[in-house]
């Protein structure tokens, strides 16, 4: 493939360049509808897998080859927040990858997509040991190498903490690559509750439809009445927090899994972040408040909102760009 533009370069036309519009489009029926063809061929490439995590815990994931034989690799790609392995922007990277001759696992978190029958315990941001699991299973499953993740928002904090915890896990991780990662989550909720409203009213409405899925199937374990669903999100949080967790508040929890500061400097796996200076969900000040290993690079593109870097009206990322250069760079190293 011809080389991308670096991220600082990244110019899309004047009419894309906002940033709540480009972040709307990265997850925007119109997207999905132009992009549809693209979607089908990773699907009906797919093949189901439940995945034993350890402790009784089961995530679900599709598994897609590509006709390249010798592949290149096996990329396991996580999703965001309330997203899933079908949202538009894992298919749209899965069949970007799958050309360029990568395997890709795509992964559901706990209680996304139609997994909340698998495991009675809800979903939080700091199960982190399942997900290690989840990728350990996946590298045990399938003979590709070199191994590597890529996450989206809260997929790309999950995917550098698995970095983090790759080689005391046994994971053989070539690298991480990590687009607008959710990096410290006060800050992100402040961002939310300050910025437009859309951002905030979006995601409870998909959370509040995953809680009522939840407690339809353990109605024994869950009972959310109106008035506590309907709380925002801080309250809700801090609420769900309390209830169901062994964190005690809502600091605690955040903390739980922030990876602000010299949090990632024990990063030992090569690492690529990309973000973009105008992110209205994930402020671009604690990206450059990062203190990281030499290994572990970050780029800030000027334009791009929140995992968007749409760069023509095609509507396709530039982050597929970012993604499969950088894996190339991993495989040439």
């Amino acid at each position: 493939m011809d080389r991308p533009p670096p991220p600082s370069d990244f110019r899309p036309p004047r009419l894309l360049r906002n940033p709540h519009l480009q972040s709307v489009l990265a997850a925007s029926a119109l997207r999905r509808l132009l992009h549809r063809h693209r979607h089908r061929e990773v699907e009906a490439r797919s093949i189901e897998v439940l995945l034993d995590c350890g402790d009784g815990v089961r995530l679900q994931g599709f598994h897609a080859a590509t006709r390249t034989r010798p592949p290149c690799g096996l990329v396991v790609v996580l999703h965001g927040w309330e997203g899933s392995a079908q949202s538009g922007y894992v298919l749209g990277v899965s069949q970007r990858l799958l050309q360029e001759g990568y395997d890709v696992f795509r992964l559901n978190f706990r209680d996304h997509g139609a997994t909340h029958h698998l495991n009675r315990e809800i979903f939080h941001s700091c199960r982190i040991d399942e997900v290690v699991g989840a990728v350990r299973d996946v590298s045990r499953r399938y003979g590709e190498r070199p191994l590597h993740l890529a996450g989206f928002s809260l997929g790309g904090n999950f995917a550098l903490r698995v970095g983090l915890r790759a080689p005391a896990a046994g994971i053989p991780l070539a690298g991480v690559v990590a687009v607008c990662p959710a990096i410290h989550p006060p800050h992100i909720l402040r961002a939310m509750e300050r910025g437009p409203r859309l951002y905030h009213d979006y995601f409870m409405l998909k959370w509040r439809a995953s809680l009522r899925r939840k407690m339809r199937l353990f109605p024994d374990a869950y009972a959310f009445e109106p008035r506590f669903l309907g709380l925002p999100m801080r309250e809700l949080t801090a609420q769900l927090i309390a209830r169901y967790t062994e964190y005690g508040s809502l600091d605690a929890y955040f903390d739980g899994y922030s990876i602000h500061g010299d949090r990632l400097r024990a990063l030992a796996v090569p690492a690529a972040i990309l973000t973009s200076r105008d992110d209205p969900i994930i402020p671009v000040e604690d990206f450059r408040a990062l203190q990281l290993p030499p290994q572990v690079s970050l780029d800030i593109a000027p334009y791009g909102g929140h995992c968007g870097f749409i760069g023509d009206w095609s509507l396709r990322s530039y982050a597929e760009d970012f993604l499969v250069e950088r894996l190339a760079t991993a495989g040439r190293g």
